[in-house]
């Protein structure tokens, strides 16, 4: 409390921690009961102290003045202490050149991974005979010696045209460093936040290997959750061995501790998520609570998809991406289709224009996606055809065999019995998902609502046959509107030749081979991944006011938070903490709004007056299931689908990739180099980086 009108008024400092005093105790204490009173001053005692603080300030004011102007007066002689030191261990003039150099050459490499620039120029083989041309490093390294870089020019001028400047091995050793330098960045941010998430995307082919994007989600000094790309892995064959070595990358390479890990995302194309899911498994076995939860970029029913382990359902989700890959690349095939959804849905144009505008979206990552794509099957199939067989020039080669070829997949009874299958299993689970991508109030819901969809679930596969015939008669009628053949799939017929006794119906392989095991691997991956302590940390979302305020304030969030009780600096105090968070949003004011997000709840002013509400808030917003609620700070993942967009596959490059991302992250140029002397110092003589380029003989003679 602080007394207005007496002289001896201050204020708290800026990290003044607020206490709570029993101002009663002293009641119960007969030592303190009669202790002396504070004596009350008179006006012209008030007076005489506050004139004695302003003579102090001014003393003070004056006392600092005259040690700036000492200071002042003292900066020449310290400079020429710092020189002496300098002078203790001088650079010797061929070290500083060699300095200034290497410096010039990450400052090329930095541009060119920013830029998107590929290391290599024209390709070998599309040059004709005798003809010599310099990759982009070394052209960049010669325009830069011509625009007056004095440095490189007295480096090279000697040195003849057609020898390399600097060889592949030591360009990608200096890029190497330009990475491990610019991913420490973000890395340094992610230690300081203590705890994080590993999310991993989609596999992706780099100068033909294939390797899995890594990211990683922290919150910030600035209470700001943050999605960064931080580096690509090497794939592996062997799941176990990718689980080994990308233990190894993050824990050694990365220097992350994955103790202070509190989820795991991997977002992956049909046929590796089975691998993955051993990795997720492997590390919680070392780490039990980086729980292994949905990413929220990606769909539940997508998700879920791309998982069955079923040969027809991975063709079909890759058939489906080529058709949407294929219709986005030519805005002529979207009008196309367009014309086509109106001729078809005139008697139903609200239908028809929803259609259309779902047609411009990237349809793919719906929650929807199979309701969606059942609706479109008629109009898909009759403007590839019209494409397909157009014998104008409208259409070029490409896109007319593209069409005909996907026409053709789409019009097999083996893709259209799969789709309407998994429309109708996925039913039950849309719902779900899309809670799971929507506000916090609505995670939190969904979490309670998992045993009824896995009750539905289970419900259907104990009365499989019947619901697996009301599925196979509406693939049945979808084939017929589109004039498809019921067979079954030409694979299994070849090797049914000869066998007398096989009299398997269409029906009965596809509830077999299809509807059982789908349903069924949907229901484990549920259980799998909606773990108990998943579900535990969900329901810590009733620590957001909006959701309290939902629950009228009646939450038990003591008990869910057992999990973390590690994680927070204060646990004793929990219960406490808890009870006074909740006091304080219950009786808030008439014109106080309730936070809705954890975003909001971290950005409150007083938010760290409640240490252990904060910790857990910044625990449970990392989890990957969370959406990360301000866009911008979602950009690494959004920059690495540019990237690979906009990068041929063979001019890709892991390290160029890290730079072109984070071009935003500042580097240390000196500190690049430092290091690259210590790492090589071998390869700091200047004679040793030329290396005759392949074409040498040929401008010789040339």
């Amino acid at each position: 409390m602080i007394c207005r009108s007496s002289p001896y008024r201050t204020v708290l400092r800026d990290n003044a921690v607020p206490t709570i005093f029993d101002l009663t105790s002293h009641l119960n204490n007969p030592h303190s009961r009669h202790r002396k009173r504070i004596k009350e001053l008179s006006e012209d005692e008030i007076r005489t102290l506050k004139q004695q603080k302003i003579d102090e300030a001014f003393e003070r004011e004056q006392a600092t003045q005259e040690l700036n102007e000492s200071n002042e007066q003292n900066t020449v002689s310290e400079e020429g202490g710092e020189e002496q030191e300098e002078e203790a261990v001088p650079l010797t003039l061929e070290e500083r050149e060699n300095k200034d150099y290497l410096k010039s050459l990450f400052e090329i490499l930095i541009l060119m991974g920013k830029q998107n620039i590929p290391l290599d120029g024209h390709n070998v083989d599309e040059l004709p005979e005798g003809i010599f041309t310099s990759d982009n490093f070394q052209a960049l390294l010669e325009y830069r010696i011509n625009a007056g870089d004095e440095v490189l020019r007295k480096r090279f001028e000697m040195t003849a045209v057609n020898l390399e400047y600097c060889s592949k091995t030591q360009q990608k050793q200096m890029l190497e460093i330009c990475e491990n330098c610019v991913r420490e960045e973000t890395l340094r941010e992610v230690r300081d936040a203590h705890f994080f998430s590993i999310v991993t995307d989609e596999v992706v082919d780099i100068a033909g290997e294939e390797h899995l994007p890594v990211l990683v989600r922290f919150v910030d000094d600035s209470h700001n959750l943050r999605e960064e790309f931080i580096g690509f892995l090497p794939y592996e064959a062997d799941p176990e061995i990718l689980a080994v070595k990308f233990h190894t990358t993050i824990t050694e390479k990365w220097g992350l501790n994955m103790e202070y890990c509190r989820g795991q995302a991997y977002i992956v194309s049909s046929g590796f998520a089975s691998k993955m899911k051993i990795v997720a498994t492997r590390l919680l076995e070392k780490y039990p609570q980086a729980v292994y939860t949905l990413c929220s970029s990606c769909a539940l029913n997508v998700w879920l998809a791309k998982s069955v382990p079923v040969v027809g359902v991975s063709n079909a989700m890759g058939t489906i991406e080529e058709v949407c890959c294929l219709f986005n690349q030519s805005p002529q095939l979207l009008v196309e289709l367009d014309n086509t959804i109106s001729v078809l849905f005139q008697n139903n144009e609200e239908k028809g224009n929803e259609l259309k505008e779902i047609c411009r979206s990237q349809w793919t990552g719906r929650h929807d996606i199979f309701e969606v794509l059942v609706d479109l099957m008629q109009a898909l199939v009759l403007c590839l055809d019209a494409v397909s067989s157009d014998s104008s020039i409208r259409w070029n080669n490409f896109i007319a065999g593209r069409a005909f070829v996907l026409s053709s997949a789409l019009t097999d009874f083996d893709f259209i019995v799969t789709i309407v299958i998994l429309k109708n299993v996925l039913s039950f689970t849309r719902a779900f998902g899309k809670n799971l991508q929507g506000q916090t109030s609505d995670v939190f819901f969904a979490a309670s609502s998992l045993t009824a969809v896995l009750h539905s679930l289970n419900e259907v596969m104990e009365n499989i046959e019947v619901y697996h015939e009301f599925w196979f008669e509406e693939a049945t009628n979808l084939a017929a509107k589109l004039d498809v053949q019921i067979k079954l799939p030409g694979k299994f017929r070849r090797a049914q030749q000869g066998n007398l006794d096989s009299e398997v119906t269409s029906e009965n392989y596809y509830k077999e081979i299809l509807s059982v095991p789908t349903v069924e691997h949907i229901i484990q991956e549920l259980k799998d991944m909606f773990s108990e302590q998943h579900l535990k940390a969900l329901k810590c979302l009733s620590l957001v006011p909006s959701v309290m305020g939902q629950l009228k304030f009646n939450t038990s969030e003591e008990h869910h938070a057992d999990m973390y009780k590690k994680d927070l600096p204060n646990p004793d105090t929990l219960s406490a903490e808890l009870h006074c968070w909740r006091i304080k949003w219950k009786h808030r004011g008439k014109d106080i709004e309730l936070p809705a997000t954890i975003y909001e709840a971290l950005h409150l002013p007083d938010i760290k007056f409640f240490p252990n509400v904060y910790a857990l808030l910044k625990v449970l917003c990392i989890l990957p299931v969370m959406k990360v609620e301000n866009e911008k700070y979602e950009i690494g993942r959004k920059r690495l689908k540019a990237y690979l967009k906009n990068t041929l596959t063979e001019q890709r490059s892991s390290n160029l990739a890290l730079l072109n991302i984070n071009f935003d992250i500042k580097h240390d140029l000196d500190l690049m180099v430092d290091t690259y002397i210590k790492l090589y110092p071998d390869k700091v003589e200047f004679q040793e980086d030329f290396i005759p380029s392949n074409n040498s003989e040929v401008a010789e003679d040339a």
